[in-house]
């Protein structure tokens, strides 16, 4: 069985875009319980000088609709986080991504391969490979950034397990 670029990315990137969604949901139904203001949680962070929620679910989308329309064009860059996303807005990130990523088609990704993709990180520029970009800097980043988001959302009480992680996973049928 041979796996395409499209195989390895997309249904990777939809599933976990789905339990990110599925915990910021999770999220805002904590903070009405609480009675807290879900906007509270965008700036928060596990320690003081890590960048702040907001930033990772901004990655999250990044490094999965991001990068794939970077792999695409051929150029890539860090995600910019305005520092003005309420939880409403990162829900939508969220929420935009999957539904971008739903209308790739594998013939548009897998005509990628091979592809030259630089990334821009202020004077750098890290060269890649449509590939090599997404399999060992956008997936990494992605799969990061998720857990980040994940980890504070628990370190602020909310009930998350690891099933609320994997999202729903592609079994046999």
């Amino acid at each position: 069985m041979s796996l395409s670029l499209y195989d390895l990315t997309v249904p990777n990137y939809l599933q976990t875009l789905g339990a990110v969604s599925g915990f910021l949901k999770k999220g805002a139904a904590f903070c009405e319980e609480q009675g807290i203001a879900p906007d509270e949680i965008v700036q928060a962070r596990i320690v003081d000088d890590m960048l702040p929620f907001s930033f990772q679910i901004a990655s999250i989308a990044q490094h999965s609709l991001g990068a794939v329309e970077a792999a695409r064009s051929g150029t890539a860059q860090p995600p910019r986080d305005p520092g003005t996303y309420t939880y409403a807005d990162l829900q939508k990130l969220v929420d935009d991504a999957q539904a971008g990523l739903e209308k790739v088609t594998p013939d548009a990704l897998n005509a990628c391969e091979g592809k030259d993709v630089i990334f821009h990180l202020g004077k750098h520029q890290l060269p890649f490979t449509a590939e090599n970009f997404l399999l060992s800097f956008a997936f990494p980043n992605f799969y990061f950034h998720a857990t980040t988001a994940y980890d504070i959302l628990r370190a602020r009480g909310v009930k998350l397990g690891k099933v609320d992680f994997l999202g729903r996973m592609r079994m046999k049928m």
